[in-house]
């Protein structure tokens, strides 16, 4: 069962631990846990009856735990007092300078660290070069008072995968250091991997309810497919089947009525293009004569819902929270730029908040609850059919003409740019709360019933 005390350290040099007379099991504990480092003491009921644990800073110091203030999450399980949790937070992309360790995404860690009095835990960053394999320590990253500190602590409870791109993650010390963990020290490892946007829907499609919300989508194969989806649907996107931030999307139109193709990209200078051709054949060739088709997938054009003539998309993240429920936590509009092909904010387009696009209540309503409905059924069905542990998704939905809820993209690591919107400011909030929150109910788990998460 799980608490949160808050926790003193006392100078003392005999191991002593006081722990709240309604800590459950409490009368049985002789050992005490933080992170993987285990170490005997004794414990003794707090002598004036505080709902606080006291431990010696002698028990601190074997323990490597870093000086705390505020409440911490505790669990108990075969006479040991897990405090913590800590959550080890893996990245790459460090740096020499100590205001900017890990570069341009310091400033996305530090946010990230600040909610630890929040949600009651320890998280901290490190890359695989911080780690001490023959102590069993890390040189962990930690955000103390507006500053950035280094500590050696114990290896964490469970670790939250933030490296940042596909070229990172493959390497081969990454992964060993991924395999060793889980399978050396039992060790819980959250949001791993990027999603490939064609296993996603090929994965979504073996499930009848998700189908539904499912546009056609294809691995480019040929431009007979192309033809086809063209002639049944007047427009196409194809784009990388791993690509992000709305980079190298083209939007193929067709004129049935004078025969003409159109193809709506952003070239490499950054400007939008529209260009028109007399065949598809001249659009590949043109367009497409320096880039692997074979890499691209072709999927269905939706009519969405405009404002001012120009497109929107929604942008919904779901996350898992403490008890292992997955929420919805932040909600966007994006609108296209003026002739963009995606709504990307570094391609002209504009975040806009629920109540700023929809004036009406009801509407407003009505569309948070499907793109809500949506996202928890999707987000539940992928946690299902992807490998490992998922907690958190950031789907890119569309809503056609009809009300119909449509998804384009699910993201295992969503961007946070809907997040500079000043109204968005407490999903932004939310999100690294949640984020950190799961890692407490992934701890816990691996404690008191490791059978469920290491299957």
């Amino acid at each position: 069962m799980r608490k949160r005390y808050p926790i003193e350290i006392i100078h003392h040099s005999k191991q002593i631990v006081f722990i709240p007379d309604d800590l459950p099991n409490g009368k049985d504990i002789s050992k005490i846990a933080f992170g993987n480092k285990v170490i005997d003491v004794t414990c003794a009921p707090h002598p004036k009856g505080r709902k606080v644990i006291v431990l010696s800073d002698d028990v601190q110091k074997e323990l490597s735990m870093p000086n705390l203030s505020g409440s911490l999450h505790v669990f108990t399980d075969q006479q040991t007092l897990f405090i913590g949790p800590l959550i080890g937070i893996l990245t790459s992309g460090f740096t020499p300078y100590p205001l900017r360790p890990i570069g341009e995404r310091s400033m996305f860690f530090a946010k990230l660290l600040s909610v630890n009095k929040m949600v009651g835990a320890i998280p901290f960053v490190f890359g695989e070069e911080h780690i001490d394999w023959d102590t069993g320590l890390i040189r962990g990253y930690f955000f103390v008072d507006d500053g950035w500190n280094t500590m050696d602590v114990p290896f964490p409870n469970v670790v939250y995968d933030r490296l940042p791109n596909r070229r990172t993650e493959r390497k081969s010390e990454l992964l060993s250091l991924k395999s060793r963990m889980q399978t050396d020290y039992l060790i819980p490892w959250y949001n791993p991997g990027f999603f490939s946007k064609l296993d996603v829907f090929e994965r979504l499609q073996q499930d009848e309810r998700a189908a539904e919300y499912l546009p056609e989508t294809h691995q480019f194969s040929s431009f007979s497919v192309i033809e086809r989806m063209l002639s049944n649907y007047g427009n196409i996107y194809v784009k990388p089947a791993n690509g992000s931030l709305g980079l190298g999307i083209h939007q193929i139109l067709f004129d049935k009525h004078k025969g003409d193709y159109y193809c709506r990209y952003r070239d490499q200078d950054g400007i939008n293009k529209l260009t028109k051709f007399d065949s598809l054949e001249k659009l590949m060739r043109k367009i497409f004569h320096k880039r692997n088709l074979a890499h691209m997938i072709v999927q269905q054009g939706i009519s969405l819902l405009r404002s001012e003539k120009r497109l929107i998309d929604f942008r919904v993240h779901t996350n898992k929270d403490e008890y292992g429920q997955w929420q919805v936590a932040a909600i966007a509009a994006k609108i296209a730029g003026q002739g963009s092909v995606t709504t990307h904010v570094n391609n002209g387009g504009v975040v806009k908040s629920l109540d700023e696009l929809f004036e009406d209540k009801q509407e407003r309503d009505m569309y948070e609850k499907k793109l809500s409905d949506v996202s928890l059924l999707l987000s539940s069905i992928l946690e299902k059919n992807m490998e490992g542990i998922i907690g958190e998704i950031g789907f890119d939905l569309g809503i056609d003409k009809t009300g119909r809820v449509w998804l384009f993209e699910a993201n295992s690591k969503p961007g946070r740019s809907i997040f500079k919107h000043p109204k968005l400011k407490n999903f932004d909030l939310l999100t690294r709360k949640l984020s950190l929150s799961f890692g407490i109910f992934l701890a816990e788990k691996a404690i008191t019933a490791p059978e469920d998460i290491f299957k």
